[in-house]
């Protein structure tokens, strides 16, 4: 609500023209007086007024209004003094939200960024200049720090006060302040309390940033939906629509770590300093690189001055660099991370139930896949780790298969959050895959009752594992291309061709897809899914062992005869019931496949901190520490994205493109990790499994090797970029 009424106020009363010409003080004081009147002014005086989160937002707004309001620095102040006693304090915050003030907020000695001076105060007179204060020249006090609990506070039209406009990338805004024996007042603070705002500052700029470079990439996607090139809209190119995929990624991971960060400060949740970092990092390049790639597609028009992009852009880059920017939280980063006696990763707050079930999980490993019957299991080649019919069937003993099922098929229905609290916890604890998700969605959203009753009992019980016959030689992503036919002899289906890449070849059941009409168009509208027994005559499975170690299979169905009752949904219905039982899982994936990269930081980190006969560890290195710093990062991006599908799947399925969203990010951070991991620990860690000497029998490596699988799998990253571009952003086909 906070938003929408804002963006409102905004486009009625603010003009970004007086930006692109330079804005005057009167400008920027005029609207900030309107805005004061709004009640922004006192966002961090009181909690009850409005906290981090929705200064964020306010400052988010004004970032894609292209306003240089002084709400930064009000907040900033608000923040600071709101609990300090004392005269000076007490009236400033007053007059701050009244709107009769306007202070300009500096952070003088304890700036990040190396290129900020300092004053000095001597005789409560205040000596010195400060460099990038912004919005100055409409403001009537500076407040700036002169050591880690001092503020001071300086009138800006007192004796001994010069202010000089600055031009930083190529915009206004920016003001020099010379002070000159200047009447100066100190405020005292509590220590810590300007570590903490400093890092509340990065935040509010990094979401200023965000509505900056939101603005311009919304004008960008309205661009290329209109701009015609050889005969069609730009946005019908697959290089333009991935362009844009990219962005709406980097700008949704932005978005929700900044808010999460926010969330978490007003809530006074000790974790928000990390997560505040986190959303720096990867905010700080994500935006930069999403202003440049919004330019590409603009392409020459986006040059010129009277264009709304540029603006923005000049606004993202000088707010991600600002105070330290990235390099500055990535060493805050790392010292949380590989500091003696660092927690690791914080662990989510998935709510009571989720919590509950996570600490239930936990506790049921330690008892049923601990000590030597988990050690034996590790001791087998990765190609014999990939599934365990004993513990597949201890774990359908606790009903958890079915921890998100209807409860109409005995399942338990428990809610996303508490499927995510499962899921990280038998990651965590190594357990091998269990159940058959995607067969099971299908069967309860388009099964016959009869169907249900014979199959899904048993894959709750961990009986039965049923296997994706999906893709042919000539049928990938391209699967309304596929060729194997079904066709209908008297009682029976008839089935004849080949499928190729079948990973759980082993299993009972085949959950396949086959052509029951030659002559459908769309080709998409003849197909039909059946369930096939893998006993029956005529299968011929010719195994082959994957680039990871694992296996897939060839299959070749020749006359294989199934009973009618086999289909699944209608004959030519397939397509709906192959897709409708993918977008039920599809948001998920991508939270699956960032629990798996969690965990292997954490068991990278432990690493990267181990001590060698010297003393010294491979966390020294300050290369090293910044690329974990960066990794953990991405990762927190990552669990925000499948925390944000969970959230969207509790009031019904997740939106195709936004499960899409976060597998392209997931799938593409696995090859990332996988990758800086054999930088970070060298040659020993290309050692594979059970060569003497390799680290963690080979883990790391073969995780590598694995990643490839994620891209690929369940949709091609490219495809998936294509259907973000065209569902999310609204570009043609």
């Amino acid at each position: 609500m906070l938003r929408d009424s804002l963006r409102g106020f905004l486009g009625e009363q603010w003009n970004v023209d007086c930006v692109r010409r330079g804005p005057s003080p009167q400008d920027v004081a005029a609207i900030w007086t309107k805005l004061a009147g709004q009640g922004v002014a006192a966002l961090g005086s009181n909690p009850a007024e409005g906290g981090l989160r929705e200064a964020s937002v306010v400052l988010g707004e004004l970032g894609r209004a292209a306003c240089p309001a002084p709400m930064w620095s009000a907040a900033l102040a608000n923040f600071a003094l709101s609990a300090v006693p004392g005269e000076a304090a007490v009236n400033l915050v007053k007059a701050l939200g009244a709107g009769s003030a306007r202070v300009a907020f500096s952070f003088g000695a304890v700036d990040s960024d190396r290129g900020n001076d300092a004053i000095g105060v001597a005789d409560h007179r205040a000596t010195g200049l400060l460099r990038f204060v912004e919005a100055a020249g409409s403001c009537t006090h500076v407040l700036v720090a002169t050591d880690p609990s001092t503020l001071v506070l300086v009138a800006l039209d007192a004796p001994g006060v010069e202010m000089t406009p600055v031009r930083a990338m190529g915009a206004w805004g920016f003001y020099e302040v010379r002070l000159s024996s200047a009447p100066a007042t100190l405020i005292a603070l509590e220590g810590g309390v300007l570590d903490d705002l400093l890092l509340k500052g990065k935040l509010m700029l990094i979401a200023r940033a965000h509505g900056a470079a939101r603005r311009a990439f919304e004008l960008a996607t309205d661009y290329a939906k209109e701009r015609r090139q050889f005969g069609q809209p730009i946005g019908k190119f697959q290089a333009i629509q991935h362009k844009l995929a990219n962005g709406i990624i980097a700008l949704e991971g932005a978005r929700l770590t900044i808010d999460h960060a926010a969330k978490l400060h007003d809530c006074a949740d000790a974790n928000w300093r990390y997560f505040a970092n986190c959303a720096v990092v990867f905010a700080g390049d994500a935006l930069r690189r999403t202003s440049l790639e919004t330019h590409h597609a603009f392409g020459a028009i986006g040059y010129a001055d009277e264009h709304e992009a540029p603006l923005h852009f000049k606004r993202v880059h000088l707010d991600t660099i600002a105070l330290g920017g990235s390099p500055h939280a990535r060493r805050q980063l790392a010292s949380y991370l590989l500091d003696p006696d660092s927690p690791g990763l914080p662990e989510y707050d998935l709510r009571p139930a989720g919590n509950a079930l996570r600490e239930e999980v936990r506790g049921w490993l330690e008892q049923n896949w601990s000590g030597e019957r988990k050690a034996e299991f590790d001791r087998k080649p990765f190609s014999k780790r990939e599934f365990d019919a004993e513990f597949a069937r201890d774990v359908g003993k606790t009903g958890w298969i079915g921890l998100g099922w209807p409860k109409q098929f005995d399942g338990q229905a428990r809610s996303p959050l508490e499927q995510i609290a499962f899921m990280e916890t038998m990651e965590r604890g190594e357990a091998p895959r269990i159940g058959a998700a995607i067969q099971a969605n299908a069967l309860m959203m388009f099964g016959t009752p009869e169907q249900q009753r014979l199959y899904l009992p048993e894959i709750l019980r961990g009986e039965a594992m049923h296997g994706m016959g999906y893709s042919e030689p000539q049928a990938g992503s391209d699967l309304a291309a596929l060729r194997t036919s079904a066709v209908r002899d008297g009682d029976h289906w008839v089935i004849n061709g080949q499928k190729i890449w079948t990973t759980t070849w082993w299993g009972k059941y085949m959950f396949l897809a086959a052509r029951t009409d030659r002559d459908a168009k769309p080709p998409h509208a003849g197909i039909s899914m059946f369930i096939v027994p893998m006993n029956a005559a005529g299968i011929t499975i010719r195994p082959a062992t994957t680039m990871y170690d694992g296996s897939f299979a060839n299959i070749f169905y020749d006359n294989v005869r199934i009973p009618l009752e086999n289909i699944v949904g209608e004959v030519n219905g397939g397509w709906k019931v192959l897709t409708g039982a993918l977008a039920f899982e599809r948001g998920l994936v991508g939270g699956g496949i960032v629990l798996k990269v969690a965990h292997a930081f954490e068991q990278l980190r432990r690493h990267v901190m181990a001590k060698d006969d010297t003393g010294s560890a491979l966390g020294d290195d300050p290369v090293v520490r910044d690329r974990m710093a960066t990794l953990a990062a991405d990762i927190e991006v990552g669990r925000q994205l499948m925390m944000h599908c969970a959230d969207l799947a509790t009031g019904g399925l997740t939106p195709p493109e936004y499960g899409a969203i976060s597998k392209v990010f997931s799938g593409e951070l696995m090859e990332r990790f996988g990758e800086a991991v054999l930088d970070i620990l060298g040659m020993r860690a290309t050692l594979s499994e059970q060569m003497p000497g390799a680290i963690d029998n080979g883990r790391f490596e073969q995780n590598l090797r694995h990643s490839l699988m994620w891209v690929i799998s369940i949709g091609t990253n490219e495809i998936q970029r294509s259907l973000i571009a065209q569902r999310a952003l609204g570009l043609p086909r």
